[in-house]
């Protein structure tokens, strides 16, 4: 039992000391647990809806006032023309818009009845139908406080268009946040025990004495991972295309050269978790567990950054995948082009010569 106790004891010892395996036992459980507990919800709240007042009377104004009273949405000021509701889906500022026709309040009392637009932002399927629920919700609501004993002939009529997904395809949405979860794994994950696994070998003193400079040494284990996440790249847009009945909108040029600025991301990231790291298991849980999860979670992909609180909207920043989804979404699914994701092309370019620089800095040329 002495000898039992000694090795617990010793075991106990090894654990406090290692503070990544601290890390690994207290800090990813307790994130996991913020993150599900008060991060991820399946409601959507907080909907950007632009309004486009064209009657300026009593029920209009009600109306809107409903909505600006639902915690559902965020309206934005007022717009005037359709091409301000273009300009507003394009840059992602809304995902609604509601257009009243100028004699709104007079049709209400004709038999036709009086009709108001409702235009969705359907690149996100699932956000698109709750959102258009909800304002037809409103909608309906007025109009029964307007006629509670509906012995009135007038009635609202929603007229609802689906913008860049009108068929509704769900593989439209999930399609980009595969790319980026890939991209994670082949090239952070992978790439993260490049390093180290020289270093269990007993390889590294090879690679150390050869005349190779360090930045060579790296560029050599990124290249391998570089060609093998452009291959499942192309497999996964042929299978979008061919098999998911996915329309590419954007440039296929755009497109794959975004693809390559984020996976030289992925790989500057992988490099410098195998640089600060002693173990092939170590490099591989912090880049699948601590890189997968934001991807899956922090980006958009699952559920909306709306829904989240302001502290988790705040860390979903410094998340590479995300700006590399909102890119694939814009270019692939909306066909715009690069003067609408030029700032998260910036982001991104400016995250991989940072990750490279302290990679390239963190690697020791020394056992």
């Amino acid at each position: 039992m002495k000898q039992l106790f000694a090795f617990i004891r010793k075991e106990f010892y090894h654990v406090f000391r290692d503070r990544r395996t601290l890390l690994i036992l207290f800090g990813f459980p307790i994130v996991q647990i913020l993150l599900f507990g008060f991060a991820l919800s399946s409601e959507v709240k907080n909907i950007g809806v632009a309004i486009q007042d064209n009657a300026h009377d009593v029920n209009s104004s009600e109306i809107i006032n409903r909505i600006q009273k639902s915690s559902y949405f965020k309206v934005k000021e007022e717009i005037v023309s359709y091409s301000d509701v273009e300009r507003r889906f394009k840059d992602g500022s809304i995902r609604c818009a509601i257009i009243f026709p100028v004699n709104f309040g007079q049709d209400l009392y004709r038999k036709e009845g009086s009709r108001i637009q409702i235009l969705a932002d359907a690149s996100d399927p699932n956000t698109a139908t709750i959102a258009v629920n909800y304002l037809t919700a409103i909608i309906r609501a007025y109009q029964q406080d307007l006629n509670p004993n509906r012995t009135l002939s007038y009635q609202i009529v929603p007229q609802l268009r689906q913008l860049y997904n009108e068929e509704q395809n769900g593989s439209l949405n999930f399609i980009p946040g595969v790319i980026a979860l890939i991209f994670m794994i082949v090239s952070t994950a992978l790439t993260s025990v490049a390093v180290v696994r020289e270093k269990e070998l007993g390889t590294m003193e090879i690679l150390l004495v050869s005349p190779f400079k360090p930045i060579l040494v790296l560029i050599a284990k990124a290249i391998p991972y570089l060609v093998l996440s452009l291959i499942n790249f192309i497999i996964i847009l042929l299978l979008a295309v061919f098999l998911l009945n996915v329309e590419i909108r954007g440039s296929l040029v755009l497109i794959f050269a975004e693809s390559i600025l984020f996976i030289i991301t992925c790989l500057s990231l992988g490099l410098l978790i195998s640089n600060v790291t002693d173990s092939q298991q170590t490099a591989m849980l912090i880049s699948m567990m601590g890189m997968m999860l934001p991807t899956l979670l922090l980006t958009g992909f699952m559920f909306p950054l709306e829904n989240m609180p302001s502290i988790f909207q705040v860390i979903s920043h410094i998340v590479p995948s995300r700006y590399y989804y909102a890119i694939i979404k814009a270019v692939m699914l909306k066909g715009l082009g690069f003067g609408y994701v030029w700032k998260e092309t910036l982001i991104l370019a400016g995250m991989a010569v940072v990750l490279l620089s302290i990679a390239l800095k963190r690697f020791k040329i020394r056992l």
